[in-house]
């Protein structure tokens, strides 16, 4: 299929996960989310808004990342 882009933003979630070692099926468990939710944001295909703060918490994100 046709590889499809990560934002900036789901570069640094794909780039944290690895770190932490954890999956994003891990992440969306923790959120209570579908995990293809979790790659909807990644590619930007959704915006992830309500859960971004979760995500930064869950995945130790800081502002300084941005």
């Amino acid at each position: 299929g046709m590889m499809r882009k990560l934002t900036p933003m789901g570069v640094k979630i794909k780039k944290a996960l690895i770190d932490k070692g954890m999956t994003q099926v891990q992440l969306a468990d923790q959120l209570g989310v579908n995990p293809r939710y979790i790659n909807h944001i990644i590619h930007g295909e959704r915006s992830g808004r309500k859960y971004m703060n979760e995500i930064i918490r869950i995945l130790e994100l800081n502002e300084r990342n941005f």
